[in-house]
């Protein structure tokens, strides 16, 4: 198909499966072509390679699942920058603490991202 007009940008989006919780960040370029009949396409491309909009189909990486919520770039990088800030849970081994008085926690992104859902 020939071509007449392309501009490429770039673009970033965090992605969070709600089915299993992962979270994911990707950069894409974004090509806006018009062909020489003046009908208007986009191309994305991420890591060189030719991929589908993430915003019209989205699947998570990890399970497979369509349920994914699409977000500003940053969000995943930092919601896992505070899980790393998260203490260590205390555990039965630390004489200081009892079990009872230190319950283990397991986060999922999905429950982090819970605040962010829109109504």
């Amino acid at each position: 198909m020939s071509e007449i007009a392309a501009t490429t940008v770039h673009e970033a989006y965090a992605f969070a499966c709600m089915k299993c919780g992962y979270g994911w960040e990707q950069s894409y370029e974004i090509e806006h072509h018009t062909d020489i009949h003046g009908h208007q396409f986009v191309v994305y491309t991420a890591e060189g390679q030719r991929v589908p909009s993430p915003l019209s189909t989205p699947t998570c990486t990890n399970c497979g699942g369509h349920v994914v919520r699409i977000m500003r770039a940053g969000r995943v990088a930092g919601v896992q920058e505070l899980l790393r800030k998260q203490p260590a849970p205390r555990t039965a081994h630390d004489p200081s603490v009892s079990v009872a008085a230190a319950p283990e926690r397991h986060w999922r992104l999905a429950d982090l991202l819970h605040p962010f859902h829109r109504r």
